[in-house]
């Protein structure tokens, strides 16, 4: 008796959610009445994630803890699991990367809700210059009680995390489905194979021309995530949104930085994390939390992690 494998059909759909489009896309032979509904849930996450984490929404559980400076507050599973992550990534890179930069960025011009254009203030900068500018170390959190302190006034900005964690909980939502991709403007995870039964290709874009694609990698139930100064930039053009802490200035020595990790929010915040530290300890930190990264620079050289040296002169783009 010949056995036949059963018929796949690909089902996608999109939603617009923290500043960028996000598609999801499943491939599976389960129907649709079964797909679309868990698709929806999935998309849904980033809605969630983003009304928890957003610095540009008074209302969110991360701008109300400024009503609570010096007092712990219980907080959600969503919004301790950002901040005890980008915590530690702090306390990895000695400051670097700090979610406390929030104020910063607003000095800096990066204050308009992208969703309805007004220019938010959170009253601190005033308030924080006096004794300097807030760190990762002005915020304590409590694993037992899943508690957040802020020590002083400051805007967390959990942009370099966020989106990756909204992935990894729409990917959770799609346990049930082999093949799956999730989108996030160009950050991403995939998992199974593509509708040619092939791994997911992923280009990496070349960040002085958006036609071009610098660099290609193979991934299977992997993230990719990428941190770019092409994507925000302040109104002069003069600056983009990655702010080393150290110099309060936008970081230079790179031009993005590409993560491939297991889980979306790690590569998230690394790909920022390595930017920030530049060329060589951008490439040693990757090195050595174990993931794989691509590192340009401002002449269009490549900087690779060792595994992926091995595979450049067929994943390397003519």
């Amino acid at each position: 008796m010949i056995q036949t494998m059963p018929q796949t059909a690909a089902y996608r759909d999109t939603a617009i959610a923290m500043d960028t489009i996000v598609s999801v896309e499943v491939i599976t032979p389960q129907p649709e009445m079964t797909v679309r509904p868990a698709i929806q849930r999935a998309l849904r996450w980033f809605g969630v994630v983003e009304q928890v984490c957003s610095r540009f929404d008074p209302d969110s559980e991360t701008r109300r803890l400024l009503d609570h400076v010096g007092t712990p507050v219980v907080v959600g599973t969503v919004l301790f699991e950002a901040v005890r992550f980008a915590l530690a990534l702090a306390k990895t890179t000695a400051g670097v990367f700090d979610p406390t930069v929030g104020g910063l960025l607003e000095e800096k011009g990066f204050d308009r809700n992208y969703r309805t254009g007004e220019r938010v203030s959170s009253q601190v900068l005033g308030q924080i210059q006096p004794r300097g500018r807030a760190s990762y170390r002005d915020v304590l959190v409590n694993p037992a009680r899943r508690t957040v302190l802020l020590r002083r006034p400051l805007v967390l900005d959990l942009g370099a995390v966020a989106k990756g964690l909204a992935i990894d909980l729409a990917a959770r939502e799609l346990a049930a489905f082999d093949n799956i991709c999730i989108d996030a403007g160009g950050d991403l995870f995939a998992r199974g194979h593509n509708t040619r039964g092939e791994p997911w290709k992923i280009g990496v874009q070349a960040p002085r021309d958006a036609e071009a694609l610098a660099f290609v990698l193979t991934i299977s139930g992997q993230a990719v995530c990428t941190s770019g100064d092409y994507e925000r930039r302040t109104a002069a053009g003069d600056e983009h949104h990655l702010i080393d802490p150290r110099t309060g200035r936008s970081g230079q020595a790179l031009t993005s930085t590409t993560v491939v990790a297991p889980t979306a929010m790690a590569a998230d915040g690394l790909a920022t994390a390595a930017f920030l530290l530049g060329p060589k300890r951008g490439l040693r930190l990757l090195e050595r939390e174990g993931v794989s990264g691509v590192l340009i620079v401002p002449s269009a050289d490549l900087l690779l992690t060792h595994d992926l040296q091995t595979h450049d002169s067929q994943d390397r783009t003519p």
